[in-house]
């Protein structure tokens, strides 16, 4: 069923995932030492791979660790954070008598067992009666990791999150009880640098220094490579550097965009891929894309999709309040750009990046930026 090599699920098994192997040893001595982790990268550059990539890697090597990985980018509150960190233990679980075990913890509500129609995983469904009730909740889901036969690890994706819940100071709920855990260690993982950096590093906050911090950069470009070339012999078919090359360039080494370029040219091409083959895939994706794209103008003031464009056509840009800058793209004023690119940012439509001397921003959907820079 699955003759295309390039997936475009985050993993399926480790010969179809590029490289991190340094980051997947570096991360597994960490856990093995006894510290929290606080991995960061931009969305769709593997961050969600690497974690399952570590975990494949922990049980292939017998190692003493379950495993738990929740998700939380759409959760909003208390309540939803305990659901989804309870319905990722009990998957986690299999067996009924495991399920009736981890149930016996929870013992400040009465939570209900259902089954998804249509993966068949169970669902954990609790109601609250007060925020105390929900507080003493997550005291006991914590409990439970903390009294588990083997060693926890326990990835949180999108872990900035927790600072939109209304109504609780999420962080130092959390930190309050994590900091007394031995049996469970946890991977913080996010896509907003700023957020998170400001999370583990400012002394002000719960989580002040502690964890060690991990940052997924873009894969080297010979490594991914010979990678790319590697899935395509697999898949009886043949591309030379040039294109590869070109691919990669092309989606700016963002691991996403990248593997679904591969994938549609691909499924478009012969055994011999030639340039035709990725220009007609490249040409698919947009035309795919452009609704989507066109409704994002329809969100944006006029002002706004001017400054996306602008960064769109310049590939990555440090000086948007220059002169030259408003200049060649028609910008009123540096307050306007400023006003614009924090709109943007705030939409999560821009990406910035901050070195010693410089910050510099990008759209984030490369596809976007390719097809803005067609306008």
């Amino acid at each position: 069923m699955f003759d295309n090599p390039f997936i475009l699920e985050p993993y399926r098994s480790k010969e179809l995932f590029c490289d991190r192997e340094a980051e997947t040893q570096s991360i597994i001595q960490y856990l093995t030492n006894g510290r929290n982790i606080t991995l960061i990268s931009p969305r769709r550059l593997g961050k969600t791979g690497l974690i399952l990539r570590i975990f494949d890697e922990i049980k292939s090597k017998g190692l003493p660790f379950e495993t738990v990985y929740a998700d939380i980018s759409d959760t909003n509150s208390l309540t939803e954070f305990i659901t989804v960190l309870s319905n990722a233990i009990v998957c986690k679980l299999g067996k009924k008598s495991k399920i009736k075990s981890f149930f016996k913890f929870l013992q400040s509500v009465r939570p209900l067992l259902g089954f998804d129609p249509l993966s068949g995983s169970p669902q954990v469904s609790i109601a609250f009666a007060s925020e105390s009730q929900k507080q003493n909740t997550l005291a006991e889901l914590l409990n439970y990791l903390e009294n588990y036969p083997s060693r926890v690890v326990v990835a949180i994706d999108e872990f900035q999150q927790i600072r939109e819940y209304e109504g609780v100071n999420m962080e130092a709920l959390l930190r309050k009880h994590i900091q007394h855990l031995h049996n469970v260690r946890f991977i913080y993982c996010g896509s907003k640098k700023h957020t998170m950096t400001d999370m583990f590093t400012n002394s002000k906050k719960p989580f002040y220094e502690s964890t060690t911090f991990s940052f997924l950069s873009k894969l080297p470009v010979p490594v991914y490579s010979e990678f790319i070339k590697k899935l395509f012999l697999s898949g009886g078919k043949i591309i030379g550097d040039e294109l590869v090359n070109f691919i990669i360039e092309w989606t700016r080494d963002h691991t996403y965009y990248t593997q679904r370029l591969c994938n549609e040219v691909f499924s478009k091409s012969g055994k011999n891929i030639k340039k035709e083959d990725v220009l007609n895939a490249i040409s698919t994706i947009l035309e795919q894309e452009k609704e989507r794209f066109q409704e994002i103008r329809r969100l944006l003031t006029t002002s706004q999709w001017k400054m996306l464009k602008a960064i769109a056509t310049e590939g990555s840009i440090s000086q948007i309040t220059s002169s030259e800058f408003l200049k060649k793209y028609d910008i009123t004023s540096g307050a306007t750009a400023l006003r614009n690119i924090n709109a943007l940012l705030d939409k999560e439509l821009v990406l910035a990046e901050t070195t010693e001397t410089a910050t510099s921003y990008s759209v984030y959907n490369v596809f976007l930026s390719r097809y803005l820079e067609g306008l």
